[in-house]
Parts: C-alpha cells; sequence; structure tokens
C-alpha cells in the first residue's frame, strides 16, 4: 500500500513537471527559409503614353529640292540650289542624284589686275551619282505624345563640275540628316565636300569645295 502510494505521488509530480515544461516547447516549427513578410503585394499604377512614329511609305523613290551655300576654295562662297532624286535599296542602302547651280566670283583676283575668269563672276553647275548608308536611325522627341523618326547618312560618290566652261570630274563626301515628318514627306540637313582638281591659279592642285544646305523631299 505505500508502495502504490508512493508511485501515485511520484507519478503526480511528474505529469506537473511536464506541465510546468509545456510553455517552453514551440507549438510549430518554423521554416528558416520561409519568407517573414506578409501582406498583399501592391502592383504600381502607370500611366501608358500613346507615340505615333512616322514610318517611310512603302514606296521607293525619294525626290525633292535643297537650298544652301557652297563655297569655292581661292573664290568664296555663293548661294547654291538643286534638286535630288534618289532611290531606297533597302532599308540601309539608297542611291542618289543630284543637280546643283550656284555661281563663282574672281573679284577679289580682278582688283588685283589678276583676273582668273573671262567674266567676274560665272555660272557653276554640278551634278554626281552617290551612295548614301543610314547608319542612326532613330526619333526625334518634339512633345511627349509627338516622335519624328530620323535617320543620320553618310553618302559619297562621283560627278562633274562645270564652271568657266571647263568641266572637272569631281568626288563628293558627306553626312546628312533626314526627319520625316510623315509618312511620305521629309526634311534633310546636309553638308557635302566636293573634290576636283583645278588650275586656276598656276599650279595644279585638289582643291575642297565645302557645301552645306537644308531641303525638302517626298516619297512616291
Amino acid at each position: 500500500m505505500n508502495l502504490i502510494s508512493g508511485f501515485g505521488r511520484t507519478a503526480f509530480a511528474a505529469a506537473g513537471f511536464a506541465v510546468a515544461l509545456w510553455p517552453m516547447h514551440p507549438a510549430h516549427a518554423q521554416d528558416p527559409d520561409a519568407p517573414t513578410h506578409s501582406g498583399q503585394v501592391i502592383e504600381p499604377q502607370l500611366e501608358r503614353r500613346t507615340i505615333q512614329v512616322p514610318r517611310i511609305d512603302t514606296e521607293d523613290f525619294e525626290v525633292g529640292a535643297y537650298a544652301g551655300i557652297l563655297s569655292v576654295e581661292d573664290f568664296g562662297s555663293k548661294s547654291v540650289v538643286g534638286a535630288r532624286l534618289a532611290y531606297h535599296v533597302t532599308e540601309t542602302f539608297f542611291i542618289e542624284g543630284v543637280y546643283g547651280k550656284s555661281s563663282v566670283s574672281d573679284e577679289n583676283y580682278a582688283q588685283k589686275a589678276l583676273p582668273v575668269f573671262s567674266q567676274r563672276e560665272v555660272d557653276l553647275t554640278y551634278y554626281n551619282i552617290s551612295l548614301g548608308i543610314n547608319l542612326l536611325p532613330g526619333e526625334i522627341f518634339i512633345t511627349d505624345n509627338w516622335t519624328l523618326a530620323s535617320a543620320f547618312y553618310v553618302i559619297g560618290g562621283i560627278g562633274n563640275t562645270n564652271f568657266d566652261r571647263e568641266d572637272r570630274t569631281t568626288i563628293n563626301l558627306g553626312v546628312g540628316l533626314r526627319i520625316l515628318l510623315t509618312d511620305w514627306f521629309a526634311v534633310h540637313f546636309d553638308m557635302r565636300d566636293h573634290v576636283w582638281e583645278s588650275d586656276l591659279l598656276g599650279t595644279n592642285k585638289f582643291t575642297h569645295n565645302f557645301e552645306m544646305h537644308g531641303g525638302l523631299t517626298v516619297f512616291f
């Protein structure tokens, strides 16, 4: 009887000790890799802009006119006007034909009793055919909702320049920027170097004759 009573007291003490330790045991095991944050993910509300970008018309021909300044080495600068016709072989390459008209004057030499031309001012005309390469097609942002397609290009070719009744084989090299105002109407800004051999001042030399002009073209 004493043995049973002692065993009961021992079991009661063990149960009490277990109950005392129970709060110290974690109720649930926690995954160390589980995320610690909670709550709903908020998606940002972004306002999307609608931008209209003109594209080159499906036709491959481009025709237009231009005006600017032509500087002839040793003879000063005069206005120049001309016309251009281009055929776009691909989106990268195009072939361009140009005809231009200007004038050249030997006024500075005539004042020193050293006239060069038969008249103080003579007409200058040139024509050439060139290969152009579109290098940097891009966009120009006018406003937040209005952009214009553009392309920077390099161009070079061969042709002829005539003034004072003489023809001179001419190589032209240059760069330009084409901006499409619509899918069929564009504006150009060009700089060209016309290189020809000249002996007008008594010695043969290659002259560099720079031209800057702007113009308008249409695709058809």
